[in-house]
């Protein structure tokens, strides 16, 4: 690791310049010519004596070759001395300035010329040329260490010719990142079977369909990451998992309107046929609406954010073609076996007649209340709500052998004059292992070596805690305004974008009640986050997202089935066809945020670590979108049109008596 940050850091610039050809007769005499300067070579004898050997040579690149015309870099070893060496080779253009300085400067009337070869205004060597060298190949020898030689070479292949600051690090210890992978999909597995059972008890037959169809998502969803060369992260199996939940809400609104359609007495085939034709317009817009915020986090996010912007994509792609073609397919195909006559599935939740939009004045003014009081104690925290992802910082982890008392920590800690440091000791739910946490803000000028600091003090002043850097992950002040930015414009932007489509499909009443009820829950749900005390972090981002998917989701669901109603003249007020709505689709709703909350606990309570943020999140952002479609979106529609019927409902009475 410490390796790679030198690499990184280092700029290695290459220049070849030719040596004065009185190079020693001028340096003995201490003549220095115009446009030249001593530069000193290091050689050691074989007695084991360093030597410096000075040289005469041109303070600029001879025809401007450096090494940006470099093409590649390795290391071999000489044949006769068996030390190792840089071999180079030059790009097209670099060999050719390469043959025409070699072969203007070959050996003639007996006088040989050398060419210095400069890294970082240090010789390295100064080979005599021999003859014209036409394939721009060439080698760097000097007293190499192998480790030396290999950086060289590494860095002699970084495009930089100036030198760069490292502002963001994110590294993981090896045993930290293989016990996330085992939390991640020990989540996976435990959420994916609790879903998969209560769907293939409570849909029987359609549920063990249903389940295959799952099957072969997961699989789909897998080879798509794998054909375009995505990394899994933790995020990406979180996205993986939520995957799941999300898809069974296509193939519950299937059977839901499957079900219904059986009641009203078609016979199986019909029913069938009806049910994924009308459940068809709704999942296309529940799902093109989240695929607006999970294509934001693919474009503006960054690292596993982006990663789970894929996973959640690439998923949401993948349910719909399974839902609505495979399990039709599947169905289809029993039905011309003539292997099922009907489809029984269970039903806990009867028809209901439950006036919500009766309490929906005082639920309103009751969430903004909370929202108030979580956003007014998130202020009054100040810059501890914000994690060093967003504020610039250093967050390290530490695995110990022995506790050392927190308040020994921050004496020592104090000494070092970093500000303000948060220590605490923190137990991840999903292996159990205990780990020490420290966070330094970023101050500038004194904390960008923080981490280092913060190291060899615990491992200095506490020896016997055996304390062992398990993670760390530092950003600059500047990256993490960048993070903040790129943030808040995603996040607008899936609003805007969700707006648009949602006035399009429908009406601008509908359009402004959904998105009221995602800035509902957005604000809620980062209410609750400050009153549990934790930090917003990237990962935060990609949940409050992925609610905004969700709420919207669970949304238009609803606003469909308005809309259908009143383009079939259901009789009644507004508000009782907004009711109605509301309880023809409550059976829906239970189980679909069900499903997604058996999901997003699996992942709370076995995910650990960065994960256990995002499913608290989650957990919060589900109950509340699920709420606020009935009490914000649905009232804000009705308070639109002062409890009128919208226009649309009036046409087509007006088309229909004509």
């Amino acid at each position: 690791i410490e390796s790679a940050r030198r690499q990184i850091q280092r700029a290695a610039f290459l220049e070849f310049r030719m040596v004065h050809p009185e190079s020693a007769q001028r340096v003995a005499e201490g003549i220095i010519d115009p446009g030249y300067e001593v530069l000193h070579e290091e050689r050691t004898d074989k007695d084991g004596v360093k030597r410096l050997i000075p040289y005469l040579v041109k303070k600029e690149p001879e025809r401007g070759l450096t090494g940006k015309y470099l093409k590649r870099a390795g290391v071999s070893r000489n044949p006769l001395t068996n030390e190792p060496e840089i071999h180079f080779e030059l790009d097209a253009e670099g060999a050719k300035l390469f043959a025409e300085i070699t072969r203007e400067y070959s050996p003639r009337e007996g006088r040989e010329y050398q060419l210095a070869i400069v890294l970082d205004g240090e010789l390295r060597s100064a080979p005599v040329i021999r003859s014209p060298i036409e394939g721009g190949r060439g080698q760097i020898t000097g007293s190499f260490s192998v480790k030396e030689a290999f950086e060289l070479a590494s860095v002699l292949e970084n495009p930089l010719e100036a030198p760069v600051q490292l502002v963001y690090e994110n590294t993981v210890d090896p045993t930290l990142g293989k016990d996330s992978i085992q939390s991640g999909i020990r989540a996976a597995v435990v959420g994916t079977i609790g879903v998969s059972l209560f769907i293939a008890i409570y849909y029987l037959v359609g549920g063990i369909v249903a389940n295959i169809a799952m099957l072969l998502n997961l699989l789909l969803l897998v080879g798509v990451m794998c054909m375009i060369g995505a990394t899994f992260t933790l995020p990406g199996i979180a996205g993986i998992v939520l995957t799941v939940g999300m898809a069974v809400d296509a193939n519950v609104l299937i059977f839901e309107r499957i079900r219904e359609e059986l009641a009203s007495g078609k016979p199986l085939r019909s029913a069938l046929a009806a049910g994924y034709n009308k459940a068809f317009g709704t999942i296309l817009d529940s799902n093109l609406t989240t695929l607006i915020a999970s294509a934001l986090l693919m474009k503006l996010g960054t690292g596993p954010i982006k990663g789970f912007g894929y996973t959640l994509t690439v998923g949401l792609v993948t349910s719909m073609f399974t839902a609505l073609l495979v399990t039709r397919l599947i169905f289809d195909f029993l039905l011309a076996k003539n292997l099922i006559r009907s489809l029984p599935m269970l039903q806990l939740i009867r028809p209901t007649k439950i006036d919500f939009l009766r309490w929906a004045k005082p639920a309103f003014a009751l969430s903004w209340i909370i929202i108030l009081s979580g956003l007014g104690y998130g202020f009054y925290r100040g810059a501890d709500v914000l994690s060093v992802e967003f504020a610039g910082g250093d967050n390290m982890s530490f695995a110990f052998t022995k506790k050392v008392e927190i308040e020994q920590l921050r004496q020592s800690i104090s000494q070092l004059g970093l500000g303000d440091t948060v220590l605490q000791y923190q137990k991840d739910p999903g292996t159990g292992r205990e780990t020490l946490r420290v966070v330094t803000r970023s101050l500038p000028g004194k904390n960008e070596d923080a981490a280092q600091k913060v190291e060899d003090a615990l491992k200095t002043q506490f020896p016997d805690a055996g304390f062992q850097q398990l993670s760390l992950y530092k950003v600059g002040a500047s990256v993490g305004r960048e993070i903040q930015r790129s943030a808040i414009i995603a996040t607008l932007l899936a609003m805007f974008g969700i707006l648009l489509y949602v006035a399009f499909r429908y009406e601008l009443s509908f359009s402004v009640g959904a998105i009221v009820a995602i800035v509902h829950d957005v604000l809620m749900t980062t209410g609750w986050y400050f009153l549990a005390g934790k930090e917003l972090n990237g990962t935060t981002i990609a949940a409050l997202l992925t609610i905004i998917g969700f709420s919207i989701n669970d949304t238009i669901v609803i606003f469909d089935r308005v809309r259908e109603d009143l383009k079939l003249g259901v009789r009644g007020t507004f508000k009782e066809i907004l009711n109605h709505a509301l309880n023809q689709c409550l059976s829906r709703t239970i189980i679909t945020s069900g499903t997604v909350l058996m999901s997003t606990l699996a992942l709370y309570l076995f995910g650990g670590g960065v994960i256990n943020d995002f499913a608290f999140c989650l957990l919060v952002g589900i109950i509340t979108g699920t709420y606020s479609t009935i009490y914000i979106a649905s009232a804000i529609v009705l308070w639109w049109h002062k409890g009128e019927r919208p226009k649309m409902a009036a046409q087509v009475q007006m088309e229909a008596a004509a």
